[in-house]
This record gives C-alpha cells, sequence and structure tokens, in this order.
C-alpha cells in the first residue's frame, strides 16, 4: 500500500511566474498564482506542475562531472524539430541537441532546468 501519492513537481527558479508562462507556451495550461512566491500550470492532465521562488538560485548544469542536473522533464512531441524550433522560439538553450537521429534532445528552460524532447 502506497504511502503518499505524488500532489506536484515543483521547480525553484527566480520568478515563477515567468517560468510558468514558459512551460504554459510549451504545454498549454493556465498560470495560477497559488500563494506567496508559487505558481502553478493548471489545467493540464495528470500531476501538477508549480514553480516557487528561490533567492539566490543557480540551475544545475548539464553535463557536469562535478554536480548531478537533478532532475529533468522529458516532454514528448510529435516531431523533434518542429517542438526544437517552438521551444528556441520561446526561450530555451540547447545543450545536446546535435545528434538529429537520436530520439530525444536536451535543452535547458530560461532559469536553467534541463528537459528533453522525446519523440513517442
Amino acid at each position: 500500500m502506497a504511502v503518499a501519492t505524488l500532489g506536484a513537481v515543483v521547480l525553484d527558479c527566480p520568478d515563477p511566474e515567468a517560468l510558468a508562462g514558459f512551460y504554459a507556451e510549451l504545454l498549454g495550461g493556465t498560470v495560477a498564482p497559488g500563494g506567496e512566491d508559487w505558481v502553478e500550470l493548471t489545467g493540464l492532465a495528470g500531476t501538477l506542475l508549480a514553480f516557487q521562488a528561490a533567492p539566490g538560485f543557480v540551475p544545475p548544469r548539464w553535463p557536469s562531472e562535478d554536480g548531478s542536473q537533478q532532475f529533468h522533464l522529458d516532454l514528448t512531441v510529435p516531431d523533434l524539430d518542429t517542438a526544437e524550433r517552438e521551444v528556441l522560439a520561446r526561450g530555451a538553450t540547447a545543450l545536446d541537441a546535435k545528434d538529429r537521429e537520436r530520439s530525444f534532445r536536451v535543452y535547458a528552460d530560461p532559469a536553467g532546468h534541463p528537459f528533453c524532447l522525446c519523440t513517442g
């Protein structure tokens, strides 16, 4: 028997509303204030995605031998090239997207969190 259920995936960042807006453009949903220094992306199926202000935030580095990326999001898309154009236009940075034959490419969101675009 499970002890708990997953309530939310929360990303620390310097500007919760801006980062929630970035993910709203990628995933859909609505940016909704959830409290002081807290914003949620609502209207999506599945686990809640939330954003929390973190003073002094330092983004993870990818790849890094002296630190980990801590976690990342895998975002499933129908076409990598089209999705890549869209995420870059919205402020993402390519981290590992040169291998065009792979089924995934790695980017960072505007706050520096790694995420992957993946095909089914």
